[in-house]
């Protein structure tokens, strides 16, 4: 019954060791700024999955359009996105970023807002910019 209980016991601690792993950054590597700018599209891609768009289509899956805007392909973006995993720090900071991104897109767009017109179209501009 102790073997038993050691083994569990090891099991455990080899379990919850974790891996302290950083990536050598990648010749084609994608800068901060344009990773949160595909992260962004990326959420708002995936949002817009359940959305029927103009011709009454359901479940179309927009990520490969992402790529395409931003001129990569999806082993590029991997690599990238495995090289900033490997830094948390960075990364939770970019994640931060696109959070913060997605809260001011759902403040222009939300019907529910009680924002005037003009202002409205004005930070639409804005956001063009992230584009």
């Amino acid at each position: 019954m102790k073997q038993v209980i050691y083994i569990f016991f090891i099991l455990i601690i080899l379990a919850s060791c974790t891996s302290r792993t950083i990536y050598k950054k990648p010749e084609d590597l994608i800068g901060k700024e344009k990773m949160i700018n595909i992260w962004t599209d990326f959420y708002i891609a995936v949002g817009a999955k359940s959305i029927k768009n103009k011709e009454l289509e359901k479940n179309i899956n927009y990520i490969p359009l992402v790529l395409e805007k931003y001129n990569i392909d999806s082993l590029q973006f991997s690599k990238s996105n495995i090289y900033y995993t490997s830094r948390i720090e960075e990364y939770e900071k970019m994640f931060k970023e696109v959070q913060k991104r997605l809260n001011d897109l759902k403040n222009i767009y939300d019907p529910e807002t009680k924002m005037d017109s003009i202002i409205r179209k004005a930070t639409r501009r804005d956001f063009d910019e992230y584009d």
